[in-house]
């Protein structure tokens, strides 16, 4: 396991605590100011500075947690679709594999942007994203169980430890894609084949 590739992936955690952390703060303040400040009758105008105070911070925070549930969703969308029979073991190395990408440079710098690069083409990275599965209602029980994961990711209370040893591409063991011979083959976990290297190619 290489420190570099520990250490984009901690990079990855931190960022996103930080910005839910930023939310939180934001939000407090907001929520601080209305309950602390009792206006009096004659000094009405000093309603105005604390009203406009909140009125920034709220779309401000609205702004960030919007993006924060995105995140959580795409993340909770490519556990599901891509390993949802795989277990959490299964997921994580899922998950892996878009931080990789996230901190590799070259596919998206946000989960959302490396999980659906190349949707409604045939180029996608993800199948799920232009192959009509998302169009099929979600098993109720598996699903929840990926939005819980992508949620205890987010957060930090679920560690990825490099299970896929820095795996920025991966197949289902039933498919041989021609780009699997280019690259660096890294485990197996369950029924994902997991690989290394610098090409940005398509998985299944």
């Amino acid at each position: 396991m290489s420190q570099k590739t520990n250490d984009a992936i901690s990079r990855s955690d931190r960022v996103l605590v930080a910005a839910l952390a930023i939310v939180l703060a934001t939000a407090s303040a907001a929520i601080g100011a209305s309950l602390t400040y009792h206006p009096s009758t004659d000094k009405i105008v000093a309603v105005t500075p604390t009203v406009q105070t909140a009125e920034i911070a709220k779309p401000a925070a609205d702004a960030v947690m919007t993006q924060l549930l995105a995140e959580h969703k795409c993340l909770s969308e490519v556990l599901y679709y891509e390993a949802r029979g795989e277990g959490a073991g299964g997921q994580k190395a899922i998950a892996e594999v878009v931080f990789h990408r996230m901190n590799h440079g070259d596919y998206g710098h946000s989960i959302c942007a490396v999980v659906y690069e190349g949707a409604n083409r045939s180029g996608c990275q993800f199948s799920f994203t232009c192959n009509g599965d998302m169009k099929r209602a979600k098993q109720p029980g598996a699903w929840r169980e990926s939005e819980k994961l992508a949620a205890q990711i987010l957060t930090g209370q679920v560690a990825l430890k490099n299970a896929t040893g820095g795996a920025l591409n991966f197949h289902a063991v039933s498919v041989s894609p021609d780009w699997a011979d280019t690259m660096d083959r890294t485990t197996q976990i369950g029924n994902h084949i997991f690989y290394r290297g610098m090409q940005h190619m398509r998985d299944s």
